[in-house]
C-alpha cells in the first residue's frame, strides 16, 4: 500500500481529538485516509495507518465506524476500516490487515527474538527426551507420526530439521502479523503471536509465541480465560473455556476446552479434549478425552475414547518419566482404567481395570485386555463383534468437519485394513499354535504377559478369521479368466497417525529426503498425502497375499474366488449376527429401549463393511 505523509488540517484535527505523536512525519497515511475516526491515540515510532470510510458490525446487528480510540501505536501497520479501540497498555510491532476489530486489550507486541512458536522442539512420548518433533504451521498428522517413528535416524531427522528451518525462514516475518477480518477484544496480552485471517480472540489470559492459522475459511476461536504459550493453533481449532496450552500443536478442528491442560503434545484432526490433562501425547485423529480426573501422558493415541479417570504412569519408581507407550488405532479405556507404560495395545481394543505387567497385544487386535490384580487377562478378538465397535467405525467420517478441499491430513477410516488384517492373520496362526503347544494352567494360557482362557482362545480364532475373510473379499477384485498367481510376500504396514501404507514407501521417500531429492518440507508433506492416493492398489495386492497364508494357496481362479466371495458373505452374516447377539444383551440388561435397538437394527442391516 502507498503511503503520505498527514497534511496540516489532519495533523491539526488530530491534535483536536486528543491525539499525539512523538513525531508527526513519523506517521503514515494511505489515500482515503479521514482523521475524524481517531480520538486519544499517542503515537510512538513509525505509524502507517489505512483508510477509515465504512461501519464494521461488532455484533449482529451493531454497526460501529471504523477507527481508533484511546489507543498507544508503536511501530504499527494498520490496514483499511479497523476497529481498534480501549488498548490499555499499547500495540507494539505490529503489522494488523483490514477490517479488524480490536478491543479492550492490554497489550500487543513483537519483542526481539520472536519464534512465534515455529521451529519449537519438543518432547512427545518420553517426557524426559531430548526432542522428538519439531512445530511449525505446516505440521500434519502423518509427518509427526514419521517424526517420532524414525527418530533414531540422525541423517533423516537432521534433514528434516533443516527442512522445516529453511521453510520457516521464508515464511514468518520479523514482526507480529494480525491478518484481515481478525476479532480480537477483552484479552489481556498478546505477545510474538501471529494471527490468520479471521481468526477471533475473545476473553483470552494471554497468548504468547503462538500462530494461528487459517486455510479455506477453516478459521481459529481462542476463547475465555486461556493461556497458549510455544504454540501452533492451526485450521478450524478451538482452544476455550479457561484451557492452558504449553509447547502444543492443536491441529485441524480440534477442541480444547473446559480447563483442558495439555503440555507438550500434539492434537490432529477433530480431536476433542476436555476438562483434564496431557503431557507428552500424541493425540492423533479424533482422539476424545472428557473427563477431569483423566491423565493422558506419555502415550500415542489416534481414534481413541478415554474413559474417565483413565490414567498412565510413565514413572519408572525413582528413575523419572521415561516410559511410554502405544495404543493403537481405535482403542478405548474404560472408566477407572490404569495402564503402567511401557505399554503396547493392538488396535481397535478396549482396556479395564489397573494394568500393571507391561503388555504388549498389537499382534492381537480387536482384543479386550483386562488388569486382574497382577495379572493381564487378554481376550483376543472379542471387539470384532461388539456393538461399540460398530458404531465407532461408521461415526468418524461423519464426524470430520474439516471443509473438503482444506484437508491437511490424509486421514484413512477403513478399520479392516492390511495393518489391523496383518495383526489379525499373526493372531489367527498364533492361537492355533498356542493351543496345539501349551498346555493351559488353571483354564489359561499365556502370550506376552498376558492370560487367555481356553474358551477366548477358541473364540478369538473365530472372530479373527471372520475379520480376514471380509478384508480378504473387500478388496480382491475377481478374474474370469486363467488362474492368477498369488504374492508370496506379505509386506509389513504402517499407519502414520491415520494414514495407512507399506513400510517400504516410507523406507524410499526417506532415502529420496536424505539424498536431497526432496528438498522442501512442503514436497514431503504433499508425498505422504498423495500416497493415500494408492492405498486401494496396494491393499488389493496385500489381501492377495493374505489369501494366500490364510486359504494356503499359491494361485486363484474363478472357483477360489468365488470360494472367497461365500467364505466372506458367511462371514459377514456371523459378524452382523454377534452384533445383534451384543446389542440384544445391552437392551436385556434394561439399558436402552426398544426404539432404540429397532433403530440400531436397522442401521446394522444396511451397513456395508
Amino acid at each position: 500500500m502507498d503511503y503520505r505523509l498527514l497534511t496540516e488540517e489532519e495533523t491539526l484535527t488530530l491534535e483536536s481529538n486528543g491525539c499525539w505523536a512523538e513525531d508527526w512525519t513519523s506517521v503514515n497515511v494511505a489515500d482515503g485516509f479521514d482523521a475524524t475516526y481517531l480520538h486519544h491515540v499517542n503515537f510512538y515510532g513509525e505509524v502507517n495507518l489505512g483508510a477509515f470510510d465504512k461501519t464494521l458490525e461488532v455484533a449482529p446487528g451493531f454497526f460501529k465506524h471504523t477507527g481508533i480510540c484511546n489507543a498507544t501505536l508503536r511501530n504499527v501497520t494498520i490496514g483499511d476500516n479497523c476497529l481498534i479501540e480501549h488498548i490499555n497498555n499499547h500495540i507494539n510491532n505490529y503489522v494488523i490487515g483490514d477490517e479488524c476489530h480490536i478491543c479492550n486489550v492490554s497489550t500487543m507486541e513483537t519483542t526481539d527474538g520472536a519464534t512465534f512458536g515455529e521451529g519449537n522442539l519438543i518432547s512427545v512420548l518420553n517426557e524426559a527426551g531430548n526432542g522428538n518433533v519439531m512445530l511449525f504451521s505446516g505440521l500434519t498428522a502423518p509427518l509427526a507420526a514419521l517424526m517420532i517413528d524414525r527418530v533414531a535416524d540422525k541423517d533423516f531427522t537432521s534433514t528434516l530439521r533443516k527442512l522445516i528451518r529453511s521453510n520457516i525462514e521464508q515464511r514468518v516475518p520479523e514482526v507480529g502479523h494480525i491478518g484481515n477480518g481478525v476479532k480480537i477484544i477483552d484479552t489481556a496480552e498478546i505477545t510474538n503471536t501471529h494471527i490468520g485471517d479471521d481468526c477471533e480472540v475473545a476473553g483470552a489470559r494471554r497468548l504468547s509465541d503462538c500462530t494461528l492459522t487459517t486455510d479455506f475459511e477453516n478459521t481459529v476461536y481462542i476463547g475465555t480465560a486461556v493461556i497458549c504459550e510455544n504454540s501452533i493453533i492451526a485450521d478450524g481449532a478451538s482452544v476455550t473455556n479457561g484451557a492452558n496450552v504449553s509447547n502444543c500443536y492443536v491441529g485441524e478442528c480440534s477442541q480444547l476446552t473446559n480447563s483442558f491442560t495439555a503440555e507438550s503434545s500434539l492434537f490432529f484432526v477433530n480431536s476433542f479434549l476436555a476438562n483434564g490433562e496431557a503431557c507428552a501425547a500424541f493425540c492423533g485423529p479424533f482422539t476424545a478425552s472428557h473427563h477431569k480426573s483423566t491423565l493422558l501422558i506419555g502415550g500415542m493415541f489416534s481414534f481413541y475414547n478415554a474413559g474417565s479417570a483413565t490414567n498412565f504412569s510413565n514413572h519408572a519408581y525413582k528413575m523419572g518419566p521415561l516410559h511410554y507407550g502405544i495404543l493403537q488405532r481405535g482403542s478405548k479405556t474404560a472408566s477407572g482404567a490404569h495402564l503402567l507404560m511401557p505399554a503396547q495395545i493392538g488396535a481397535f481394543s478396549v482396556c479395564l481395570n489397573k494394568i500393571s505387567n507391561h503388555p504388549d497385544t498389537t499382534k492381537m487386535p480387536f482384543s479386550y485386555v483386562i488388569g486382574s490384580g497382577r495379572d493381564t487377562l487378554l481376550v483376543p478378538g472379542k471387539n470384532i463383534a461388539t456393538v461399540g465397535l460398530f458404531r465407532d467405525v461408521i461415526k468418524w467420517p461423519r464426524r470430520d468437519i474439516r471443509p473438503f478441499n482444506g484437508k491437511k491430513s490424509a486421514v484413512n477410516y477403513q478399520w479392516l485394513n492390511p495393518v489391523t488384517i496383518g495383526c489379525a492373520l499373526n493372531a489367527w496362526n498364533t492361537l492355533q499354535n498356542i493351543r496345539k503347544e501349551q498346555e493351559p494352567a488353571d483354564g489359561y494360557y499365556t502370550y506376552n504377559n498376558c492370560k487367555i482362557s481356553c474358551h477366548s482362545l477358541q473364540c478369538g480364532i473365530q472372530y479373527y478369521a471372520i475379520a480376514i475373510s471380509m478384508f480378504i473379499d473387500k478388496y480382491i477384485r475377481p478374474t474370469d479368466t486363467e488362474a492368477i498367481t498369488l504374492p508370496a510376500q506379505l509386506d509389513t504396514w504402517t499407519d502414520l497417525a491415520g494414514l495407512l501404507l507399506p513400510v517400504q514407501m516410507v523406507d524410499e521417500m526417506v532415502c529420496k529426503t536424505k539424498e536431497g531429492l526432496l528438498t522442501d518440507i512442503q514436497d514431503l508433506v504433499n508425498w505422504l498425502n498423495a500416497s493415500n492416493n494408492s492405498y486401494e492398489a496396494n491393499a488389493e495386492a496385500f489381501a492377495l497375499a493374505v489369501a494366500a497364508r490364510y486359504m494356503a494357496i499359491s494361485s486363484a481362479d474363478v472357483d477360489t474366488f468365488a470360494l472367497i466371495k461365500q467364505q466372506a458373505d458367511e462371514a459377514r452374516k456371523q459378524w452382523k449376527e454377534l452384533i445383534r447377539q451384543d446389542a440384544l444383551k445391552e437392551m436385556s440388561m434394561g439399558d436402552v429401549g426398544q426404539d432404540v435397538l429397532d433403530k440400531f437394527m436397522e442401521q446394522l442391516d444396511k451397513q456395508a463393511i
